[in-house]
């Protein structure tokens, strides 16, 4: 199976909002949520998209004509490439009902963990969906990374005692899911956090702490104030504020404020394994890719996510050795040409 296939496969399988599109760019769905759709007038995931895409990567064939590698240590782990599945919960809503997160969870972490990569997993309102995710991930021997949405603190207690039993290697927090309206209305109240309150969840994780949801330098700095051991450049695929600025437009000078201090992934609109040559050279250490992984998940199962991964990383080898580069330390601001 190619990834092509996958698609047409996912098509009747993945409910009314996706598309399935070939090229998930975030037109089709525009602002329309349930669905893979963003805020407001769907701007931000639009311009996600569109930026990398002005970006373009410098070619240079005066090299030496040997293999690349694209592996990535992080955390104590090797993966085959850097880059990641992002989390996504509650996808019999947002994008079909053949699929629960149980099921949906059980494919996607076990396949990412067998091709060399990880899932970073979601959370909800349905306590059901952080036991299936934890659940995954204990499966594949802690090849995972739960995601544990910014309640109050007596429920990230109980979520993370969830995490520690799943022995996960690392545990996030999307603090940029302070915008989603159900989280708006939860009682107790939930949403953004000082950071005394970042500092404290770090200690609760147990494990190499990631905040997702940083969009500025001032945020990145507060992350690490508040004991993070990585950040996630992110906007949450503009599902929480309308008229953001891109992810691409913000890497670079983030990750020379941080200058090492943390590690650094970015999401947001990634579609190619050229797209995560551009973030690594903009300062990231990793891409999370997200939506496309669940139209892989939907279309075939753990051959779609193989299909997927083997996609993204042979572009990403294609890229390298065309860009003259043979390791992944060697991908700097001047592999890429920005207008």
């Amino acid at each position: 199976m190619n990834y092509e296939e996958c698609i047409e496969l996912a098509r009747p399988r993945i409910g009314k909002y996706c598309k399935a599109c070939k090229e998930c760019n975030g037109k089709a769905c525009g602002n329309q949520i349930p669905g893979p759709g963003a805020k407001g007038i769907g701007d931000t995931a639009i311009r996600n998209y569109d930026k990398w895409k002005e970006i373009r990567v410098n070619m240079d064939t005066i090299a030496e004509n040997g293999p690349v590698n694209t592996s990535l240590e992080l955390f104590g782990k090797k993966f085959r490439y850097p880059f990641f599945a992002g989390p996504v919960g509650a996808v019999n809503l947002h994008y079909g009902d053949c699929l629960n997160d149980i099921s949906y969870n059980d494919i996607l972490v076990s396949s990412c963990a067998e091709f060399g990569i990880a899932a970073f997993t979601g959370d909800g309102m349905d306590g059901n969906v952080m036991v299936a995710a934890t659940q995954a991930i204990h499966k594949a021997k802690g090849l995972g990374i739960p995601t544990v949405k910014p309640w109050n603190m007596e429920t990230i207690r109980k979520k993370m005692e969830l995490v520690h039993a799943s022995e996960a290697f690392a545990v996030a927090m999307d603090v940029d899911a302070a915008g989603l309206p159900f989280l708006k209305n939860f009682e107790p109240p939930a949403g953004s956090k000082t950071v005394e309150e970042l500092h404290e969840v770090a200690k609760e994780a147990g494990a190499p702490f990631i905040v997702k949801g940083v969009m500025t330098v001032k945020g990145a700095l507060k992350a690490k104030e508040a004991g993070a051991d990585a950040i996630v450049v992110s906007n949450h695929g503009g599902r929480v504020l309308d008229q953001c600025p891109a992810t691409a437009e913000v890497l670079a000078d983030i990750a020379k404020a941080v200058d090492g201090s943390m590690k650094i992934f970015v999401d947001g609109g990634i579609r190619s394994g050229t797209d995560v040559f551009k973030a690594l050279a903009l300062g990231a250490d990793a891409a999370i890719i997200a939506r496309p992984f669940v139209t892989a998940v939907y279309g075939g199962g753990r051959e779609g996510v193989e299909a997927y991964i083997s996609k993204i990383g042979g572009e990403l080898e294609d890229t390298m050795k065309m860009c003259g580069v043979s390791d992944l330390a060697e991908i700097t601001e001047e592999c890429i040409w920005k207008n």
